[in-house]
């Protein structure tokens, strides 16, 4: 099993496991060993999935601008929880390469490996849902029809980012592809860094 494998699995296996109960309060239960490649795929998704359905409630045009408020909040640090589980992931990969040398023409690519799991993991959410939709009774022929559609063309899309994906770890571990991380910096939560937080901050 190559590594996009291994991660589509986990992920499902995330997924499924959080629509056992469908509440985006239920608590993560990873069942991976902590220094494991495994542990911090699923606790990536797990995230993606409770963001998924946040992102759902927040869009209830009834829902109480307080409690909306509230989740857009919640949605920010599940954000930056979600950025941090990427360079986590990433920081692993530099550890797996730390002792190839580029080769003098190697080049960069636009996308960390993490960040293009990160897709991965979205894409799977996507799937999962399209499918539900693909099949479900009470919808119209018509929409099972167009989903169905949409369905194939992401399950094509899932082809071609894994491939895009391993090939990007086998370019790195042959040295054709230099790996290079940039933190992402995010200031929106930063209160030194957000003027509205560090105003706030200063005329407390």
């Amino acid at each position: 099993m190559n590594f996009t494998e291994t991660a589509w699995k986990v992920f499902n296996q995330s997924i499924d496991d959080y629509h056992l109960t469908d509440h985006v309060k239920t608590q993560v239960n990873n069942p991976y060993s902590k220094d494991s490649l495994e542990h911090l795929l699923y606790a990536k998704n797990w995230i993606d999935t409770v963001q998924w359905h946040l992102e759902d409630i927040i869009r209830d045009e009834n829902i109480d601008p307080t409690e909306a408020l509230k989740l857009k909040r919640t949605i920010d640090s599940s954000n930056q929880k979600r950025t941090d589980l990427v360079e986590f992931i990433d920081s692993w990969f530099l550890q797996k390469y730390q002792n190839i040398s580029p080769n003098s023409d190697a080049k960069l690519n636009s996308e960390t490996p993490a960040w293009a799991v990160d897709r991965l993991s979205i894409l799977a959410l996507k799937v999962y849902h399209m499918k539900l939709e693909a099949h479900r009774e009470s919808a119209s022929d018509e929409h099972r029809k167009n989903c169905s559609a949409k369905l194939n063309t992401l399950l094509e899309q899932q082809k071609d980012l894994s491939e895009a994906i391993d090939q990007l770890l086998f370019d790195i571990e042959n040295g054709n592809i230099k790996m290079k991380v940039y933190k992402q910096m995010k200031m929106y939560n930063d209160e030194s860094l957000n003027p509205i937080l560090y105003q706030n901050v200063k005329n407390a």
